[in-house]
């Protein structure tokens, strides 16, 4: 009888096997999937002395072909390419409204030199002088226009920061659940194969939200936590993210966990939460502050020379310019009931065609304005070195973008050499199983025979 025991015990690890084997083949396409395997071991005799050959087999786990470093990798990848992709198109649109003839800085301050230059042929000319004005509009619109674009984009990383925290509540809360359920299907001895594929996705997906680290605990949990440390998932109990706006128009993280609050740094987040606060401290804040700052200095000096000349009628000339740093939609303007006639291009009273104020207008163009974001530079180049600023930080953000794309894709391509179905490999595997489940019968087949011719024989 241990013969048709053994073949038995053959037979049914050979059913284990094509099993896995189909459930392998059945995933082949599913996201995520690690495929499985199982150990056969050989079952000892327990009596018979040394003509005893055994027990037959019996499988003794089953395998997941899964490898931690390359699950790490890829995590660490997808939170680079979610920083960089994140920030790339608030970047190309600012380098097109920024770069584009009709609406850049540059060509506005240049129509308005140009319209002062013109009124030095005739300084007493309404026409010209009336230009001046026009011009003056013009160049103010250009700086409320890209203010706008920047405010604009600033409430749209808040947005976009809003969605992206309840996106990693909600993935934290789930790997949670997950970890509940592994623990507990752990514990009876259960299959958790799918559940820790499962829970492999959502922190795949929180990955590119933001950095974390993952450590593997005992009972088949993992903990999740920020790259500072700070803790999204310790088993079943998941933290909470929370955002709070500031006085200065910025806004705080905030991570609750059990019972504990704490404010998040975002200098080493990663993932797209990374990025898109990379981008409004490190891009969107010091250029918004400079196009204030040009703006404002701009204005300060314009109104501060026609201060100092005088009028056709040899009053005192009256500021052009109304500048507000505070106003989201109109930081600068042409002040209200502002006339050609009361532009003081004349640096004597007694002179109303004279144009030696008019010149130190035009002078503003070559003087130096100090931009927090750039330093130091002349007018005539400020919006230029904006620009070309913008266009670098675009430049490095698509190289290091393609980078973490290249990165990715072999981190994914190094996972599924280990964790992935082979079509060969499951083909090869289901004709062994195939075979073993053959000969096993056969075995038993054979069993039977010799066990009737005994009977007969013993008649």
């Amino acid at each position: 009888m241990s013969m048709i025991n053994n073949a038995l015990s053959g037979a049914l690890a050979a059913q284990v096997g094509l099993n896995m084997t189909s459930q392998n083949v059945a995933n082949m396409m599913t996201p995520g999937y690690t495929r499985q395997g199982v150990l056969l071991s050989s079952v000892q005799p327990l009596a018979g002395g040394v003509l005893a050959a055994g027990n037959g087999v019996t499988v003794s786990s089953l395998l997941r072909f899964s490898d931690g470093y390359k699950s790490v990798q890829m995590w660490q990848a997808n939170s680079s390419l979610g920083q960089y992709s994140t920030t790339q198109p608030y970047l190309t649109q600012l380098e097109q409204v920024m770069g584009d003839d009709t609406s850049n800085l540059n060509s506005g301050l240049d129509a308005f030199f140009s319209a002062l230059n013109a009124a030095s042929v005739d300084p007493s000319s309404s026409p010209l002088r009336q230009q001046v004005i026009s011009a003056a509009d013009a160049a103010a619109q250009r700086f409320n226009s890209i203010n706008q674009v920047l405010v604009n984009q600033r409430q749209a990383v808040f947005q976009q920061r809003a969605t992206t925290v309840s996106l990693i509540n909600g993935l934290s809360a789930g790997i949670a659940d997950l970890n509940k359920q592994i623990a507990a299907a752990q514990a009876t001895g259960g299959n958790t194969s799918g559940l820790v594929d499962a829970r492999d996705l959502k922190i795949d997906e929180l990955s590119k939200l933001v950095g974390v680290q993952v450590v593997d605990q005992a009972d088949g949990t993992r903990s999740v936590s920020l790259r500072s440390g700070q803790p999204l998932v310790v088993g079943s109990l998941a933290g909470t993210l929370s955002l709070e706006g500031n006085l200065d128009g910025s806004q705080t993280l905030k991570l609750s966990f059990a019972q504990e609050s704490f404010v998040v740094k975002g200098d080493n987040l990663s993932g797209e939460l990374g990025g898109l606060n990379d981008f409004e401290s490190k891009v969107l804040v010091p250029l918004m502050e400079s196009v204030t700052e040009m703006a404002n200095q701009f204005s300060t000096r314009v109104n501060e020379l026609l201060a100092d000349g005088y009028t056709p009628d040899g009053s005192a000339g009256g500021p052009l310019f109304e500048f507000d740093a505070t106003s989201t939609s109109s930081i600068l303007k042409v002040s209200d009931g502002f006339l050609a006639a009361d532009l003081a291009f004349s640096s004597d009273p007694a002179l109303p065609g004279d144009s030696g104020n008019l010149l130190n207008l035009i002078g503003i163009q070559s003087s130096q304005v100090t931009l927090s974001s750039i330093g130091t530079v002349s007018f005539s180049d400020a919006a230029t070195q904006l620009v070309g600023k913008l266009a670098m930080d675009s430049q490095q953000n698509q190289t290091s973008m393609s980078t973490a794309e290249t990165v990715r894709n072999q981190a994914e391509e190094s996972w599924k050499s280990t964790s992935g179905v082979n079509e060969d490999e499951e083909a090869i595997s289901l004709i062994q199983f195939q075979q073993m489940y053959q000969a096993n019968m056969k075995v038993i087949a054979v069993a039977n025979e010799l066990f009737d011719n005994t009977l007969a024989a013993m008649g």
